[in-house]
């Protein structure tokens, strides 16, 4: 009789073995949620940060998507970025445009009916016109849209949209500004962002922010919510490198001194 129960208790740990560490009364863990991941679980918040922040400036390119609100003005955006320029698509009040920048020259394509809203809004202003009132593709505003259609226009380095539109082509400034987060930092849950398991860091309880980072492989930002509802952001494709070239001069149209403002 003793025999057979003992028998029958070890058939009864048996069963139990996928739920319990044994059957010797371990009744204190579960399954290890850092198991298999690079550790930055395990790690305060603030220096969870610090390694996301460190993984994403040493990373040679990263593809950012979303949306951005900045100085009142929504920007959908989904561009591949790398430390010598990017290229993408970026969308705003009404318009839609590609922008390509090689080191220090930037170009913006579009539509024609990109370039005939921009002109129209700004006819008589003398943007980008000789004193005939034609720009310098020698067509008038009513015909600029034809003459710009689906080609590159090379933005002037002194041009006001210069910089604002560089800056959404530029890796490093726009990381910088993206991932810092508001007030004091603490850990939230764990989740996943495509797939990939992650933990989240808030700032300010969540009000200045929320950054998802991977748990898997390098600890990289992976989605960015701003604070004061200025956006949510995708960070994917890290260290993925892709083709960044000018246009051929054939693609290329001059558009004169200055693009269009509010562009």
């Amino acid at each position: 009789m003793r025999t057979r129960n003992t028998a029958l208790v070890a058939a009864m740990c048996a069963g139990l073995a996928a739920a319990l560490a044994g059957c010797g009364g371990d009744d204190g863990g579960g399954e290890d949620p850092d198991a298999g991941t690079n550790g930055v679980g395990k790690l305060p918040a603030t220096k969870i940060e610090s390694r996301a922040r460190k993984a994403a400036g040493a990373a040679e390119a990263v593809r950012l998507s979303g949306q951005l609100v900045t100085k009142g003005r929504t920007y959908k955006v989904d561009m591949r970025l790398k430390a010598d320029g990017g290229t993408g698509q970026v969308s705003t009040e009404g318009s839609t445009f590609e922008l390509l920048r090689v080191g220090k020259d930037l170009y913006l394509k579009a539509d024609a009916g990109f370039w005939t809203h921009k002109t129209g809004n700004h006819a008589g202003s003398g943007a980008g016109q000789n004193s005939a009132g034609q720009n310098s593709a020698g067509q008038n505003g009513a015909g600029v849209g034809d003459k710009l259609d689906d080609k590159y226009v090379k933005v002037p380095v002194r041009d006001p949209s210069y910089k604002r539109l560089s800056g959404l082509t530029d890796k490093t400034l726009l990381l910088d500004g993206l991932l810092g987060l508001h007030g004091g930092i603490s850990t939230g849950d764990r989740g996943t962002v495509g797939g990939v398991r992650t933990i989240r860091i808030r700032g300010g309880q969540g009000s200045g922010g929320t950054l998802d980072v991977s748990l898997e492989g390098k600890p990289y930002p992976l989605r960015l919510q701003r604070a004061g509802g200025a956006g949510v952001i995708r960070l994917a494709d890290w260290d993925k490198d892709f083709p960044l070239t000018a246009p051929a001069k054939d693609e290329v149209v001059d558009y004169g001194q200055q693009i269009p403002s509010g562009t």
